[in-house]
């Protein structure tokens, strides 16, 4: 009897051990609010491409490990994310002029495309001649992320007001239209609406 209980007790037993060998983990759920590269944390800008940094605009570039070392990779990632600058600003532009435009009734689709061409070509230059460096960090596998940036919104915001006031005043229908309008304090709106989020 003795020897049926044991060999009863030790059935259950490896039973119970199977049963829970036999069953998966549950996987665990990613943690989308950390950053991760090449399985390794990372600053959040490098995940966001600057978009969660305030007091100004900023993009993000990225290199990877070259042969012809640091300074070549530091290069490569700089323009990479002036790049990306320049088409962020390229695009909070146009948006501006959709709402400038949408507000005033000034020009036609025509001269708005023309105008934000020019204006952003204009504050595009004055804000990557006006960019800084302001972050790096290295991936383990080697890639280097760069973190660009015009760290003043007030200086983006004014060179913007200042390359619309430009363009108009070359189209001389367009400034009488602009001046008529008395169309400042809307330019004012639409800018900061744009460019205003970035504190």
């Amino acid at each position: 009897m003795k020897k049926l209980l044991t060999s009863s007790i030790l059935a259950l037993g490896i039973a119970g051990f199977m049963a829970g060998c036999n069953q998966q983990p549950q996987p665990q759920k990613p943690n989308f609010e950390q950053c991760q590269i090449d399985g390794s944390a990372a600053p959040q800008w490098v995940c966001d491409g600057g978009a969660t940094m305030e007091g100004g605009i900023f993009a993000v570039g990225s290199a990877e490990k070259s042969p012809m070392g640091i300074s070549f990779q530091r290069t490569e990632a700089t323009a990479a994310a002036r790049d990306a600058l320049a088409r962020e600003i390229k695009i909070k532009v146009a948006n501006m002029f959709k709402q400038f435009q949408a507000t005033t009734g000034i020009g036609d689709a025509q001269t708005a495309e023309k105008a934000t061409q020019n204006v952003s070509k204009q504050v595009a230059q004055a804000t990557l001649e006006g960019s800084k460096v302001m972050k790096t960090w290295m991936s383990p596998k080697g890639t280097l992320y760069v973190l660009v940036g015009m760290p003043d919104p007030k200086a983006v915001k004014e060179e913007v007001k200042k390359a619309v006031k430009t363009t108009f005043h070359n189209d001389e229908a367009l400034w009488q239209e602009f001046k008529a309008k008395k169309a400042d304090q809307e330019l004012d709106a639409a800018v900061e609406k744009a460019f205003g989020n970035n504190k």
